[in-house]
């Protein structure tokens, strides 16, 4: 893969903490000031990615082992890596991830219990050791998270508080973990205090004009 010339920023958190519309806060933002950006999520992103996303999260396939969820959730991103996100990078554009790996190490690793040494090496593989510049963890308690999401739940957020709970758990040992990439934000907070949040961070890292 190509040296990447655009930025890239990720997004983390447990379902419902409110990342997605900090993602197309953002992006709308970066376009504004000139920045060419665009958004992708995870799973999705690009049509193979799309197929794997539905058997994941919408098939109400309940017996899906942990280490198929864990591949299934890679591969659609080693998709999106090749087919979106590098070439955009490489063609100067800035792109935003609603997830990309960290997701994979809190929920397949923190709470699935699957190696996360492994999952790191197959992550490398499959993102051709692509790193984000910046990842935004935006970080509410368990049950606020679950107050928040009034639509129907896909199969992984139907697993409950429980697993979301050592989802959390999670992402904060990564944060500590990777404490200069990850920024930790107040997801109780305003919509717009975060956004503020975000913006500031952004220019203190010379990453946003």
């Amino acid at each position: 893969m190509s040296i990447s010339k655009g930025i890239f920023i990720t997004f983390e958190g447990i379902d419902g903490c409110g990342k997605s519309t900090q993602v197309k806060l953002l992006m709308d933002a970066m376009n504004q000031s000139g920045q060419k950006t665009i958004l992708v999520r995870e799973p999705g992103g690009t049509t193979v990615s799309e197929e794997i996303r539905d058997i994941l999260l919408h098939r109400h396939l309940e017996d899906i082992c942990d280490r198929t969820e864990a591949l299934l959730m890679i591969g659609s991103r080693a998709q999106l890596t090749h087919e979106v996100i590098q070439p955009n990078l490489t063609a100067g554009i800035n792109v935003i991830a609603d997830r990309f790996t960290d997701s994979t190490l809190a929920y397949q690793g923190g709470g699935r219990n699957i190696d996360l040494g492994w999952l790191i090496k197959l992550n490398q593989f499959a993102t051709y050791k692509l790193e984000p510049h910046v990842t935004f963890l935006v970080d509410i308690l368990s049950e606020e998270a679950s107050r928040r999401k009034k639509q129907e739940k896909d199969r992984i957020e139907r697993a409950g508080i429980d697993l979301q709970t050592k989802v959390r758990n999670a992402y904060l040992e990564l944060c500590n973990q990777f404490n200069e990439r990850i920024v930790l934000i107040d997801g109780h907070d305003t919509i717009d205090n975060i956004h503020g949040t975000i913006l500031t961070e952004l220019r203190r890292r010379h990453l946003f004009e």
